[in-house]
């Protein structure tokens, strides 16, 4: 018979197949559950929404999609990092949580400005490369965020209309490339650190509870009252402001001591022996003859003050001279009650306000009565210039303090009632923004009407632009041109979002130049409350009749206009009517060699959109404003690129 061939699965066989594999044993790769690859920066922003969206608004922002991160909403990177994050009015809902956004180690820019974001503000202490943050407009809480203090590269920092409380740091004013801070409505408290940075611009810790006396560095002396305004506890040199040191009525010998025995040992408190009862007597008389007349002398000193303000007039000016030109013609005489002092004023209380009879000087948001209507009227005034609603003077009062005054034209306003007046004017003071020319005060009485503002030391963007009759115009080198139209945005952009409110007449001559050549706007809602006849080109199509009101969007397109000027040194009715894509051939034969900069054409790209002649293809401010950040930060990062920082 033939031999049986070996059956492979003898127990032999399987015993030596199992001992091989125990000695050596087959390594097979581990499989993994299927996932997707999330970048860490798209993680990040992901890990954001999930606490701050809590209305899903962003609806991108997904790991789904999380490899095309640079394009969502908001984004921008750069080599493959998020260097920009802005989402301003993007209807955020929620918290901005902890170790989200600050894992983006490259973040440049950060803004989530006017959402609802609530609770304490994150430790942002990671975001090294972090140089503007905007977290104003919403409701955080919590104290200041000293996370932002080793930020050594922050230069604009925006925590303004939070709910925000506790003092400010000192060491904020160690950050030495700080230039612009705005922490006006919250509720900090304390003194205001001695900032002192050369570089601070943009200042304003108004409508808060500080207190004691502004720190008179160069920096803080720059800066108007306003910076400063709703917190009555401020004095000091910066304020014109005297810090008055209270003195009790009584002498220390009539304050009660404490008893003493054991109790007040334990207190640790040293007695002293009992004086005698002769010296007991001669310490109590003398203290109380010396409270008497105290009280004596401020008595008299008050009803002389009583006496000298009831024959207080109000006074004509004697002739319509260079000299005098504020001269309204005759001014009923009547008293002048001194205004109470109205802190943290806003819309809603103004109407509230008892404010005084007609013919004296209504102080806005809460101003200090620093001169009276008296004073006012007796200063010497020189003529600045005349206007569609008005004549400004410049006002040098007896205290050396410099004003602008505005006397609107009589004849415009006749149909207006005093209440409609003082309500509209109460509203348009309570507007502070470091792109206005802030509203101080204003006057009425018959027919005159005064507003008084701050005076501006470098005249118009008008003058800038045109100079002299004399001399040709020329247009402002672009770098100008982007800071100006950037200021002018900002202001802009507050009076639409603030107040809802709108201009009504933006023009050149209407951009004043501040104390460091800050754009500010001047005159802004006055066409409100009349309907006025203005020739200069400015005005958007759909206004151009006179049943036709102002609004944002015809706002816009005299901002458009505007921007041409800057660009062309052309007033409207001396540019030719061009087509879109005609206007960079223009602009470029007024430019000559310096249009080449792409810059410069993003420019150009914003008045373009500005001034369609259809309202709905217009931007709105908020997004003009977007516009040319970006064209400042493309500015700023060539210039970091060149230097190695990006």
């Amino acid at each position: 018979m033939p031999r049986e061939k070996p059956h492979f699965c003898s127990p032999f066989v399987v015993a030596v197949f199992f001992l091989v594999l125990l000695r050596f044993p087959v390594r097979t790769p581990a499989l993994k559950p299927p996932s997707l690859f999330v970048p860490p920066d798209a993680a990040a922003l992901i890990a954001f929404k999930s606490f701050g969206d809590e209305g899903r608004r962003l609806i991108n922002f997904s790991v789904s999609g999380s490899l095309d991160y640079c394009q969502w909403r908001g984004v921008k990177c750069a080599k493959g990092k998020v260097i920009r994050l802005v989402l301003e009015s993007s209807g955020l809902r929620g918290r901005f949580a902890e170790d989200t956004l600050s894992r983006l180690d490259q973040l440049r820019v950060l803004s989530l400005q006017n959402n609802s974001l609530s609770g304490p503000i994150p430790d942002l202490s990671p975001l090294l490369n972090l140089k503007s943050l905007f977290l104003d407009h919403n409701s955080f809480e919590g104290s200041f965020p000293v996370s932002v203090l080793p930020l050594h590269r922050l230069r604009t920092l925006d925590l303004s209309h939070n709910a925000l409380q506790g003092p400010i740091p000192d060491r904020l004013a160690g950050l030495d490339r700080l230039y612009y801070l705005r922490l006006e409505l919250n509720r900090f408290n304390g003194t205001i650190p001695a900032f002192n940075q050369s570089s601070l611009r943009v200042f304003n810790v108004s409508n808060n509870d500080l207190t004691g006396a502004v720190p008179a560095t160069a920096a803080l002396l720059r800066f108007d009252l306003s910076a400063y305004s709703g917190n009555i506890g401020l004095c000091g040199e910066v304020l014109r402001k005297h810090c008055e040191t209270h003195v009790p009525f009584f002498s220390s010998s009539m304050v009660p001591q404490p008893a003493q025995g054991l109790d007040a040992q334990n207190q640790g408190i040293l007695l002293s022996p009992p004086p005698t009862k002769k010296h007991t007597r001669t310490a109590a008389v003398v203290g109380l003859t010396a409270g008497v007349l105290l009280v004596a002398v401020f008595l008299v000193g008050f009803s002389l003050l009583i006496k000298k303000t009831q024959r207080r007039k109000i006074t004509r000016i004697s002739s319509p001279t260079a000299a005098s030109a504020l001269a309204p013609g005759h001014v009923q005489e009547e008293e002048e009650p001194t205004l109470p002092a109205v802190p943290k004023a806003s819309n809603k209380s103004l109407e509230k306000l008892q404010m005084a009879k007609s013919g004296n000087l209504i102080f806005c948001a809460g101003e200090s009565q620093v001169y009276t209507l008296e004073q006012l009227m007796k200063a010497s005034a020189e003529l600045l210039g005349r206007g569609t609603t008005g004549t400004t003077y410049k006002a040098v009062l007896d205290n050396q303090l410099i004003v602008g005054v505005k006397r609107l034209d009589a004849g415009l306003l006749s149909g207006l009632s005093k209440e409609a007046f003082e309500r509209h004017m109460g509203v348009v003071g309570n507007l502070r923004h470091p792109n206005l020319v802030p509203l101080r005060a204003f006057f009425q009485a018959k027919d005159e009407r005064l507003l008084v503002y701050d005076y501006q030391p470098n005249g118009s963007l008008y003058s800038l632009i045109h100079g002299s009759r004399s001399a040709r115009a020329k247009p402002l080198h672009w770098t100008s041109c982007l800071k100006i139209a950037e200021d002018v945005a900002q202001g802009l952009a507050y009076i639409h979002q603030a107040s809802r409110l709108v201009h009504g007449n933006i023009k050149s001559s209407n951009v004043l130049l501040g104390a460091d050549f800050e754009a500010c706007l001047t005159d802004y809602s006055l066409s409100v409350l009349v309907d006025v006849e203005d020739e200069s080109g400015y005005r958007a199509p759909e206004t151009r009749k006179s049943s036709r009101r102002a609004t944002p969007k015809s706002d816009v397109f005299s901002f458009g206009l505007l921007l041409l000027e800057l660009l062309t040194g052309r007033l409207p009715f001396q540019q030719p009517f061009l087509t879109a894509s005609d206007m960079p051939n223009w602009v470029r034969s007024v430019r000559e060699d310096e249009f080449e900069d792409t810059r410069l054409l993003m420019l150009l790209d914003i008045a373009i959109a500005c001034i369609q002649v259809s309202q709905e293809q217009r931007p709105t401010t908020w997004q003009i404003l977007k516009m040319i950040q970006e064209i400042k930060d493309t500015e700023l990062g060539d210039v970091m690129g060149s230097t190695g920082f990006i």
